[in-house]
């Protein structure tokens, strides 16, 4: 779990008042200046036609210190003395319009008389409404525009492409069309503008004046333009989230002016920091959060001297690095170094803690920080969020962190912590809203005898405490009035009070992993806030209460795995809501998947192995559009496996069938289903899954889950393999006929178990086409014929079997296949090759391995596997991946007596 969100409300909120800053560096006139000539007519006059188009409204604009700066445009008085309107001394033409935060409300018109004033050198129409309307073409013939202003708080109110004509703005000094926040972002923030690459391109060859470019949350769809790196005027450049993907121009990185690079929450986003990144003397904000960024961080980082804020969360940079070394940035505002492949040591002791950066935001979440807490961090009396979680921090939590006067936020969860944390001592704590002690540290909560005096910070939002060796409820929870987050996983809490289903305010509630017992109270549905429920993991009972499908239009993330749970599923999901991740799987549920999942429009991940459910194929489940995991495992599903033209699983990437009765050919129309594993880019398979309240995210990607590795289940981490895992399991069922060669096309499958069915005939030869393949099972069934030699092009194959078929001939003696004994074999009485032990005879007169035919034959399978796929959900209750293993177990008398 990461507080990205936040980090990004920082970021946002700082760059906001420096670009409020900026906007007044850009008064062309003091509008207090006495003017030589009066306002012409005919301008005037536009002006009023443009303000008639437009009503007042206190709602159409975001900074709270907004004012409605028309109302001071009478006809009567000189339009150069009017709010927002600046003119030229000399020949007295509007060359200015600042009507940012003005509450104007309404619809832009193409043929706005705006248009007329072709003298205008700024335009800033930034924070009101234009209800959607497009951005007209004519704002290309405001030749002489130099800043031009049209971004909006939240989300950008102009809508659409951004017309071509912007790029013919050769003067242009800065063009601003982002959205932005001073809250807390939402996760599901639309962005209104598109921006062709085309356009952006002209823009960058033709407005050579360029300083500030800031175009966050405008979908560009493409990589960055080089030309950007030709603009040495360029000053601020901020791209968050425009959908941006490719290269990272190194170019950028060599432009002698630049201030802030802001390319947050790209994610397709890849490149390397360089080393010249040490001649940015004037950086102060480099944001690349959220990106596929990788390699080391260079040395050469810490000679920026005015760098304020250095966020790189969330990417794939390595390499073993002092913490101490980010000291020497002494104008260091805010750091994260979340959630990247880097092994951070602090030398402690060397250390000058007189002169350490003004440091108020430190996040090193998932950093592989050992030893104690850094003593330094008593010294950073600005600090007001530390995260310091998921680390190997030990020894006990140091007193000096509750002395920290400003602190607001800390996250100490996922160490190895140890001691006792007394109730009194967290009373002190009377700026705290987020506090996260629990999750793998080995402490001991103490409320103490009498907590009646005890004022606990009543304004905590965010609560963590698991692992906390708690055996009931924390009664001061009670007291808690705006808690919005509540972790309280793995302990040992056997029952719920009452007084929880009053907590109205609550978007996360985790308690998995406990000893709940009874049944889920109906009063659950109380909480209509909840953005994440995650019950997974006890020992409850009974039926689930039905409201829990439609209960909250915020709920992402319902997880009730792994309890003793009966009955049907809820049965209504109602039209709208944001469903994400639905888990019910190892409970004793049976009946059928409801159909009213099919308004589960946002739905990822769906898991309901492991339970009773006695249903056909759910093909309508391919009519979601998110829908990238299934699995149905181990249940009663029967019938034929089918996939009409509409319901295809558009980003399908993980399908899992396996120990069911599904009794159908495998056709081409059905490996059509899974079309969306055909890629030509592996980056098409990147996707980053984060849940977010007001206060928390949960990444999917951040927690363990089991795979296999040569039949051994192993922990990996989301962010190691989920994002790049695509897998099909279709084993232990009755699928009979030959293995279409088209599946040979799904080049990005990564695991395919076909074993324990009734396939015949040849071992498609376009297997060797899967060069993703890592895992292919395809025992137990009657396939015959030779092993294709293609099969050795699969140079990742990490595990292979192909035993107790009717295969004959040699095995292929070179790449991996040469790699795997005979358990990979075996049960092929005609195969022959080292790894049987057995010597081949005239194999080289043998003919080559030909395309496969159209032979039919159903036989049974007395041979049972035990893969397993996927287990979706997050650690610590819901455990966010993956599942892959391979326990063999069948009747060895059966099979014997149908081969012999």
């Amino acid at each position: 779990m990461g507080f990205l969100c936040s980090l990004t409300f920082s970021i946002q909120f700082l760059l906001f008042f420096s670009s409020s800053l900026f906007t007044n560096c850009f008064t062309l006139n003091d509008s207090t200046t006495t003017h030589h000539h009066e306002c012409h007519q005919h301008e005037s006059n536009a002006l009023l036609s443009f303000k008639k188009t437009f009503i007042i409204s206190k709602s159409a604009s975001y900074n709270p210190f907004s004012y409605p700066k028309t109302l001071s445009w009478i006809p009567t008085t000189d339009c150069c003395s009017w709010d927002g309107i600046e003119c030229n001394e000399l020949t007295g033409h509007v060359i200015g319009i600042d009507l940012g935060s003005s509450q104007l409300y309404g619809f832009m018109d193409a043929n706005s008389t705006l248009f007329s004033l072709v003298h205008l050198q700024s335009l800033d129409l930034s924070d009101n409404d234009f209800n959607h309307s497009q951005i007209p073409a004519k704002i290309g013939e405001l030749s002489h525009l130099r800043y031009l202003n049209l971004s909006h708080g939240n989300e950008n109110t102009f809508s659409g492409e951004v017309p071509p004509q912007v790029s013919q703005l050769s003067n242009l000094v800065s063009l601003d069309l982002r959205s932005y926040t001073l809250g807390a972002l939402q996760y599901d923030l639309i962005n209104h503008l598109q921006l062709k690459a085309s356009t952006l391109t002209s823009l960058t060859q033709n407005s050579t004046r360029l300083e500030h470019l800031r175009l966050n949350f405008v979908t560009i769809s493409s990589s960055l333009p080089h030309t950007l790196t030709n603009l040495t005027s360029l000053q601020m450049l901020s791209f968050r989230r425009c959908e941006l993907y490719g290269e990272f121009p190194v170019g950028i990185f060599h432009l002698p002016n630049i201030t802030v690079l802001n390319f947050g929450e790209n994610q397709n986003l890849q490149g390397t920091l360089p080393a010249s990144i040490g001649n940015l003397t004037n950086l102060a904000c480099l944001a690349l959060e959220d990106n596929s960024f990788h390699g080391e961080i260079p040395p050469s980082l810490f000679r920026l001297k005015n760098l304020e804020i250095l966020s790189v969360s969330f990417n794939f940079f390595e390499g073993r690095l002092a913490l101490d070394m980010f000291l020497k940035l002494k104008m260091l505002n805010a750091l994260d170094l979340s959630l990247n492949k880097l092994s951070l040591f602090s030398q402690n002791r060397d250390v000058n803690v007189t002169n350490l950066p003004p440091i108020q935001w430190l996040g090193l979440s998932w950093c592989n920080l050992n030893g104690e807490i850094p003593t330094w961090i008593m010294n950073l009396t600005s600090l007001y969020h530390l995260d310091l979680s998921h680390n190997d921090l030990q020894g006990e939590i140091p007193y000096f962190l509750f002395k920290l006067e400003n602190l607001t936020g800390l996250k100490l969860h996922g160490n190895v912590l140890e001691g006792q944390i007394e109730l009194d001592m967290l009373s002190k704590l009377q700026k705290f809203t987020i506090l996260g002690l629990g999750g793998g540290n080995k402490l001991s909560f103490l409320e103490g005898k009498n907590t009646s005096n005890v004022t606990f910070p009543s304004q905590i939002q965010t609560l963590i405490l698991g692992s906390c060796n708690l055996v009931h409820f924390p009664n001061f929870i009670q007291h808690l009035q705006e808690l919005t987050d509540l972790f309280l996983s793995d302990n040992s809490i056997k029952t719920i009070p009452s007084w929880l289903w009053n907590k109205t305010t609550l978007q996360t509630l985790d308690i998995s992993n406990n000893l709940l017992m009874g049944e889920i109270s109906p009063s659950i549905c109380n909480l209509q806030s909840l953005v994440v429920l995650d019950l997974s993991s006890n020992n409850l009972v009974g039926m689930i209460p039905s409201c829990l499908g439609s209960f909250s239009q915020s709920l992402q993330l319902l997880s009730l795995a792994g309890n003793k749970l009966t009955g049907n599923i809820p049965q209504t999901y109602v039209k709208g809501n944001v469903l994400r991740f639905i888990d019910f799987s190892f409970n004793k549920l049976y009946g059928q998947l409801p159909r009213t999942l099919v308004n589960c429009r946002r739905l990822e991940f769906l898991n309901a192995r492991h339970n009773h459910f006695n249903d056909s194929f759910p093909f309508w489940l391919g009519s979601l559009p998110k829908l990238k995991a299934v699995s149905l495992r181990d249940n009663e599903f029967h019938g034929a496996i089918m996939c009409p033209l509409k319901y295809t699983f558009p980003q399908l990437r993980i399908i899992d069938l396996s120990q069911n009765g599904f009794s159908t050919k495998l056709t081409s129309e059905i490996i059509m289903c899974f079309k969306s594993m055909i890629i030509s880019n592996k980056r098409q398979l990147d996707f980053k899954d984060v849940i977010h309240s007001d206060n928390a995210e949960i990444d999917i990607d951040s927690h363990p889950f089991s795979m296999s590795n040569k039949g051994v289940v192993m922990d990996y981490l989301g962010g190691q393999y989920l994002h790049h895992m695509v897998a099909i399991d279709l084993s232990s069922n009755k699928i009979y006929g030959e293995i279409p060669d088209i599946m040979g096309s799904l080049n990005s499958v990564v695991v395919l178990n076909l074993s324990n069915n009734m396939f015949t005939g040849s071992i498609p030869s376009s297997f060797g086409k899967l060069s993703n393949l890592e895992v292919l099972d395809l025992s137990a069934n009657s396939l015959s014929g030779e092993i294709p030699q293609q099969l050795t092009e699969l140079t990742f194959l990490d595990f292979f079997n192909v035993s107790f078929n009717n295969l004959s001939g040699p095995i292929p003696e070179n790449g991996q296949l040469s790699t795997f004994d005979d358990n990979s074999f075996k049960g092929n009485k005609d195969l022959c090759g080292i790894q049987l032990m057995k010597k081949c005879e005239d194999h080289s007169k043998l003919p080559l391995p030909t395309t496969d035919g159209d032979q039919d034959s159903a036989s049974g399978s007395f041979f049972k596997s035990n893969w397993m796929v996927i287990l979706i959900g997050y650690g610590g209750g819901l455990v966010a991946g993956l599942a892959l293993g391979n326990a063999f177990a069948g009747d060895v008398f059966r099979l014997l007596k149908r081969i012999f």
